[in-house]
């Protein structure tokens, strides 16, 4: 288990330039330059909400750019206890549900976006609420979400995990540290961290966003992610 974790690891990490990961996140950087120099064109401002995100994975676009297309990005997160950090000339920090975001009126950002959230928010309920928000608080929308036939869990980074029986899951991290989660100190808690990741289909993803086109992200042979666009 610590061997193939490890070797997984290796595969999906963001942080290193040499990890497959972290080539596809800049290519999503790409296309969200696209939609952001668009934007700026027609609006000579681009305000993004980022619903679930963080202030550090913007790095994946260079300062510069955000500043010259007038870009400013409220996050959005669940409470956690712990102020929010500090606001600055590009980024505003709320505390919010990604599945009612009641304090912000319909179609006000240019741009809602997400990165690997929607598989967090719950059960089908909670992913249409998730589905419906995204695309009433602003026009254009750009989501990504792992693939749930990609072999690798890119949470638990380990091989047919989420293929397993979830009992059998919930034994696994019962007894061992995996992926980004240490091992779970009872029952409990294991079943938690188990619910709290449930990747998507294709098929349930055209289903939430049919107007959205959607783009594959391959690693080797395997489709890793998808990234859904609406503009």
């Amino acid at each position: 288990m610590s061997i193939t974790n490890y070797f997984a690891k290796k595969l999906i990490n963001y942080q290193s330039e040499k990890s497959p990961a972290f080539k596809l996140r800049k290519k999503r950087a790409e296309r969200l330059k696209v939609i952001i120099k668009d934007c700026y064109e027609k609006y000579s401002e681009v305000n993004i909400i980022d619903i679930g995100g963080t202030k550090t994975y913007w790095n994946i676009i260079p300062k510069e750019f955000l500043i010259d297309n007038n870009v400013h990005i409220s996050v959005v997160n669940l409470p956690i206890g712990k102020p929010l950090p500090e606001n600055d000339n590009i980024f505003s920090f709320y505390e919010g549900d990604a599945c009612n975001l009641v304090d912000f009126s319909d179609n006000s950002f240019h741009i809602a976006h997400s990165n690997s959230v929607i598989e967090h928010v719950g059960n089908d309920t909670n992913r249409v609420k998730f589905a419906i928000e995204i695309k009433r608080v602003a026009k254009i929308f750009y989501l990504q979400t792992p693939n749930y036939w990609f072999p690798i869990e890119p949470h638990f980074v380990t091989p047919i995990f989420h293929w397993l029986p979830r009992k059998i899951r919930i034994r696994l991290v019962c007894n061992f540290a995996l992926g980004w989660f240490s091992k779970a100190k009872t029952k409990k808690e294991a079943e938690k961290i188990v619910d709290s990741c449930r990747l998507l289909t294709k098929k349930e993803l055209k289903k939430l966003f049919p107007e959205a086109s959607i783009f594959k992200e391959f690693i080797l042979f395997f489709i890793k992610s998808f990234v859904l666009i609406n503009k």
